[in-house]
């Protein structure tokens, strides 16, 4: 008879699953969304305002998400040194389609801020990033049939899509910069890499040594979560391979906690009378458009040219309509374009109105090829099945 496993261990297995994080992202963001437009928007602007040293919102934007940005740094030290981009002609293709799947969403929402005046054009890195957690839950749920390749070129995409979100934010996003503090980040950040490779795992060592770090980084004007990759990328994947232990830990805080309350509170925008007004800006229509289109052109369109001129191939098991469906899978945004927005533009809806309807035009869109996809291979299998 087999024991049966206790219920915090299935709620922590469960939290560890791309579907859960994503629907657990989801719910939250459109919780805060109805509040925000409730007869409790009040109550929920006063909590998310609530000052505790920084506002309850920025905890949420700065502290949080922190934690979330540690566990995509373990993420992508892992895949450069012991995974899939550790191989050039495995990489190749979805690190371009990454490339391809930011510029063109930049070009397409300047363009469309220039020609009506100008004015929103620090929102230009709005509509590049892609939500890994939530593109990968919709893969997870639509395409059982799908190629195994196409969900492994998605994480390849994401992850590298990831990392240069980072490296935007903390070069065009750091409004003023304090080096004092800045240059003082590098030594409870030492330790705690002194620490991980001598294979310290005491978590009343290291969070003390993080907490510093996160502190130091906040007070340099660097955006803090600029501090979970920098201290993510400090863990050794190999040896004591403490990365893959810190990202089992600390997953399940990351989409059960960090992101949830992020989504929560960036995702609240009261729009009230004025949302077609709202709806109508450039600055709505420059993400919608970036993350729709933008990102299905792009990421389509750097896979073909480098699949074209160099030696570089799509996975064996994957056709050019499921890479079409996986570009427009591609357009969801959330997380990191959510704080992208906040960054540019605070807490105006603009930003968060086009971030939300572009993810979820982006959603359906791929959703409903990938679908068809799936059932194909569903079909093919079926026929040899019958075959065999």
């Amino acid at each position: 008879m087999e024991t049966p496993v206790p219920t915090p261990a299935r709620l922590l297995a469960a939290l560890r699953t791309e579907t859960t994080a994503g629907f657990l992202l989801l719910g939250a963001a459109v919780t805060g969304l109805i509040l925000a437009n409730s007869p409790w928007s009040d109550a929920y602007h006063r909590l998310a305002g609530a000052d505790l040293g920084l506002t309850v919102s920025q905890w949420a934007s700065d502290g949080l998400l922190a934690v979330f940005f540690f566990v995509a740094g373990l993420e992508l030290k892992r895949e450069f040194v012991a995974g899939d981009l550790r191989d050039p002609r495995r990489a190749t293709l979805p690190m371009a389609a990454a490339v391809g799947g930011m510029i063109v969403p930049a070009l397409l929402y300047t363009a469309i801020v220039l020609v009506a005046g100008g004015d929103g054009l620090s929102g230009w890195a709005v509509p590049v990033a892609t939500d890994i957690a939530f593109a990968l839950a919709v893969l997870g749920v639509i395409g059982r049939s799908l190629p195994p390749g196409l969900r492994l070129f998605l994480l390849t995409l994401a992850v590298v899509d990831d990392l240069l979100a980072i490296a935007v934010i903390a070069v065009f996003y750091t409004s003023s910069l304090h080096l004092v503090p800045l240059l003082l980040t590098v030594l409870p950040l030492a330790a705690f890499g002194f620490g991980t490779q001598r294979g310290v795992r005491a978590w009343w060592a290291l969070l003390p040594l993080a907490a510093a770090t996160w502190a130091l980084m906040h007070e340099s004007g660097v955006h803090a979560t600029v501090a979970g990759v920098l201290l993510a990328f400090t863990v050794p994947v190999r040896g004591p391979a403490l990365a893959e232990r810190f990202e089992h830990w600390w997953r399940p805080v990351s989409a059960g906690i960090a992101v949830p309350v992020f989504a929560f509170f960036a995702a609240g925008v009261t729009v009230g009378g004025s949302f077609g007004t709202v709806l109508g800006d450039p600055v709505t229509i420059g993400i919608v458009v970036g993350l729709v289109l933008g990102k299905t052109i792009g990421i389509t369109g750097a896979t073909w040219l480098v699949q074209r001129f160099t030696r570089a191939e799509l996975p064996r098991d994957v056709a050019w309509p499921d890479l079409l469906g996986l570009a427009m899978l591609g357009g969801i945004g959330f997380t990191v374009s959510l704080l992208i927005g906040e960054l540019a533009f605070g807490a105006a809806p603009e930003p968060k109105v086009g971030v939300l309807g572009g993810s979820l035009i982006a959603a359906v869109s791929a959703t409903v090829l990938l679908r068809a996809r799936d059932r194909y291979y569903r079909k093919s299998q079926d026929v040899q099945d019958a075959v065999d």
